[in-house]
Formats: structure tokens, sequence, C-alpha cells
């Protein structure tokens, strides 16, 4: 058994957590929307069509703010196909997955089914097919109060008072060459440029987000930032960032070392942003909008076999095992200790596409990464600390000196309680760890995922893959071999 020590003071402060960091996604793709969160005539779907089953998985995620409508697909979106009675609205193409859109479900749907969710909606506009006056249309359809054309067609439409949609992502991945109306850093500069401004007259009280690069690896990345916010910063509130990770490779030490990956690419985001505003001389800061994270890798075989033009495919459903719960463990940690400058996360997605939740016609179930997101939304509400942990590291083919521990602690004034989240990397070893407070705390529990295959699943007809939780003593802890931990204390 190896050993390890683990500091923790309340002083250490990072930053007061936005709750906003356990946001998630849903996106008009594969079954998200329809077999997902919505599916009339299901025996758990209500007066709606919105599945009850989903509903309160999706609650006692506690997810704050969902991304919508998209993703790729938002880039060819026309939104007043989802505003106004069903049965005028279109049936489209959508090229960005090569299915066909029924618009069933709009933002109409989407509100209604927030509201059951107790969530919000983090609107993203379409700047990839249309621009600044769709975007400005859309807003005061949504947030005016009344007496000009688009907030009294709001209101034709059943909907007295204003959506008050506070979050506004401008556009999406548009330095892909993938994406509909693909741009330049310039170009996408530019307009996106226009749109805030024409956002913030309307409704000045809205938070816009600018898209970043679409992952670190793009060869566009560092410029694409930096003449992104040299054009935009004085009209903006954060850059996104999205990554998702894979073990492709079947190389786990290094997957389970990704949120380093992770962690370097918001710090160089980061220093951009940083950079930018020393250029301007200017007292605002932009931080970041990590708008869309996962593990992704499992299902693309899959889908390049699908044809076509199908109507909700079963798309991106990686089925995730125990080690990918472990990696997105590692990676809300990362998440939290850089919450001063990440203020918004977005888990992508929610339902079936690449997410904790998982549905067929007769139930929905949590999928393996779903409890540590659970933990960190339940548990990691208040305000991030640092940890100073000694211990061992091991070397993988990606990554050098990787700890045997990754850790971060969360105080809740309010609650008065504290939560120590830790990672135990390490294959072949449990780690016997002392812990010092700076202030007295008493043990209360430690919850723990640990024992399991690395490649169990979760399905349908057993959940495997779940957390277990015991009387949590004074004295070391120990931290099993590959195993995601929560330690609670009350103070």
């Amino acid at each position: 058994m190896k050993k390890a020590a683990v500091s923790i003071s309340f002083r250490n402060e990072i930053s007061e957590i936005d709750k906003r960091i356990y946001g998630s996604f849903i996106e008009h793709l594969g079954r998200a929307v329809y077999g997902g969160i919505y599916q009339p005539g299901n025996a758990s779907a209500d007066e709606d069509g919105f599945r009850k089953d989903v509903i309160e998985l999706v609650k006692k995620l506690n997810v704050p703010i969902v991304r919508y409508p998209g993703g790729n697909f938002v880039s060819g979106y026309n939104w007043e196909d989802g505003v106004g009675p069903k049965e005028e609205r279109p049936v489209r193409l959508d090229l960005a997955w090569f299915t066909t859109e029924t618009n069933e479900v709009g933002m109409q749907e989407f509100a209604k089914w927030l509201e059951k969710a107790g969530s919000e909606m983090m609107m993203a506009v379409n700047l990839g097919t249309r621009g600044p006056d769709e975007a400005r249309a859309l807003l005061e359809y949504a947030n005016f109060p009344g007496g000009t054309y688009w907030s009294d067609l709001r209101k034709a439409h059943g909907k007295e008072k204003p959506y008050n949609i506070r979050t506004w992502c401008l556009g999406n991945e548009m330095d892909g060459p993938w994406q509909m109306g693909h741009k330049t850093a310039y170009e996408y500069a530019r307009t996106a440029t226009e749109t805030a401004k024409l956002l913030k007259w309307i409704d000045p009280s809205v938070e816009l987000v600018a898209c970043g690069s679409s992952n670190f690896k793009m060869p566009t990345f560092g410029e694409w930032e930096h003449t992104v916010l040299r054009e935009a910063y004085e009209h903006i509130d954060y850059i996104s960032m999205h990554e998702y990770y894979s073990n492709g490779a079947d190389d786990t030490p290094s997957f389970l070392a990704e949120n380093i990956g992770m962690d370097r690419f918001i710090k160089a985001v980061v220093a951009i942003c940083d950079m930018v505003k020393a250029e301007k001389k200017t007292d605002k800061t932009i931080n970041i909008s990590f708008d869309e994270w996962n593990v992704w890798y499992h299902s693309k075989d899959h889908d390049e076999a699908l044809e076509h033009w199908g109507r909700a495919p079963h798309r991106l459903e990686d089925v995730y095992n125990f080690e990918d719960a472990l990696l997105v463990g590692g990676l809300l940690i990362t998440l939290l200790k850089n919450s001063d400058r990440v203020k918004i996360a977005c888990l992508a997605q929610l339902v079936n596409v690449i997410a904790p939740i998982m549905t067929d016609d007769e139930k929905a179930w949590a999928q393996t990464i779903f409890y540590p997101f659970y933990h960190c939304s339940t548990y990691g509400r208040g305000t991030a600390l640092r940890v100073d942990v000694i211990c061992d590291t091991y070397d993988s083919r990606k990554y050098k000196n990787v700890p045997l521990l990754d850790a971060v602690a969360v105080r809740n004034e309010e609650k008065r309680e504290l939560a120590v989240f830790v990672l135990n990397r390490s294959l072949d070893d449990d780690v016997e760890t002392s812990l010092d407070f700076s202030e007295n705390v008493k043990p209360v529990e430690h919850i723990y995922m640990s024992g399991f295959g690395l490649k169990d699943v979760n399905t349908a007809s057993e959940e495997k893959v779940v957390p277990a939780s015991k009387e949590l003593k004074e004295g070391p802890v120990k931290f099993d071999k590959a195993s995601w931990n929560v330690l609670r204390y009350k103070f």
C-alpha cells in the first residue's frame, strides 16, 4: 500500500463556485430530444409528452443550466421553425447530422421541459447560415416584454411573460470546417461582435459566450482566440472551450490523467484572455464557458455506418464504463480547481447522446458517469479550496509525473459542510492518506466507487457500477486503487 498526505486550509480559497459549472447540454441530435426527454405515448410520458423518469434523474443531478439547441445543429437552424402551432411547423433536413428534423420540439417546448426539470436555458444562436439580424429577432421574441412584432408573436404563441434567457452562445465551433457557415477567425470575430452589440442593446443584462477553438488540437488554436478577443472583448463575457476525451488506444494510465490535459488547455486559454486584457489596458476580465466536455469514443464506429436522413437515430450512444466514470470525476476536479475562471461548464450531453442518462422504451437509467457528476453537483456548491497533496507519481505514454491522487475541496458555509473529492488513478495500489485540516472538522461519510472492472458498465437490466458509502472516521483514509471518493465533513 502506498502512503500520501493531504493538507486542507480553509484560507486556501480558489473561488466561489458559479453553479452553472454543473450545466449540461441538449442538442437536436440522435435520441437526445426525441426518445430522450420527449416521447409521447411512452408509459412514463406526461401530458406534454415529456418522460417523467428522465425528468426525475435530471432533477437528481440538479443541473442549473442546459445549452440548447446545439451544437453543430444550431449552425443551420431557423429558430422560427420551433415556435408556434406544431401542425404548422416545417420538416427540415439537418445537414449537421444528416437527419430529418420534425420540429415537434422547439424553444417553447424546451422551456416548458426546463421548468419541469428545475433548470434554465443557455440559448445558442445560429451564426453559421444566419447572422446578427436573426439573433436579434430571437432575443426580442424571448426577452422583450411586449409591444413589438417579435414579442407580440411570442404572446400570440401563448407565452405572455418573457422567457428571460440570461446566457447566450454566439454560434458554435465556427472554427471547424465541418460547421455549416464555417468562418475564418476574423470573419467570425466581426459577426460575433456585431451580434453581441445588437443583443446587448436590446437587453443589457444578458451574458454572451463567444466561440473559442473547437478543441485544443485545432491548427488555428491560439490565434483564433486572440483574433476573436481582440475584436469582441468589450462586448462579450465568456469565451468557449470544447474537448472530448478518449481511451481508443486502450491506454488507461494515460486516459486517467487526461484531466491534466484539460488543465493545460484551460490555462492556455486564460493566458490568451489575459494577454488581450493587457493589450487593451482594461479592467474587464473574460472568463471561460467550457460548454462541451465529456468522454466520447465508444460509438464512433457504429455512427459511421448510419444511413442519412433518418429521424432520431441511435447516434453517439456511448455506453460508459467504470474507467470513464473515474476520468469524469477527474475532469470535474479540474473544473473546480479552475473555478476562478471557469464559470460555466456543460457536460455534453444529458440524455442518450454521450450522456449520463440512457433510455429505452421501458425505462431510464444512470450510466456510470452519472455518479461523479451527481456527487459534485450535490456536495460541490460553495467555495473551492486548493488541496495540497503529497503522493507518489507515475509516468504514462502520454503524461509524465502523474500524481496517484488528485483532489479538490469545497466549503459550504450555509450548510457548514466540507466535501473533499479525491481520484486515485493508481491501477495497482491502495493509498493510505493522512489528512490535515486548518479548522476543526467532524467526519461524516465516505462515498466511494471502487472494486469494479475497468470495463464494467450499467445497462437497463443491471446497474452494476454504483457508489457505496460508509461512516468516515478520524485518522487516515484508505483510497482504494482505481477509485472515485467523496469525503464529507461538518464544521
